[in-house]
């Protein structure tokens, strides 16, 4: 998967939008598909930027749904 690095047990990319609005509209679509998968990342925003982090707090670690959910958060930039 591109642009993801394992950091401290996570998943994490951070996504450059073309502007705020877009990025919020961006993390819209992540909480949607949090909600129904209810798995959760971590969101972080600023300005343009977004940053998730997909972690499996039971399992302390990077599961194979959290790689999954990863690669999906790609399709909705």
């Amino acid at each position: 998967m591109d642009g993801w690095e394992e950091r401290a047990g996570a998943l994490e990319r951070t996504f450059e939008l073309g502007s705020f609005a877009e990025a919020i509209g961006f993390v819209d679509r992540i909480a949607e598909l949090a909600e129904c998968e209810d798995h959760h990342p971590d969101i972080a925003v600023s300005y343009r930027k977004v940053t998730l982090r997909w972690t499996t707090h039971s399992a302390v670690g990077i599961t194979e749904r959290d790689r999954e959910l990863a690669a999906r958060s790609d399709e909705l930039v």
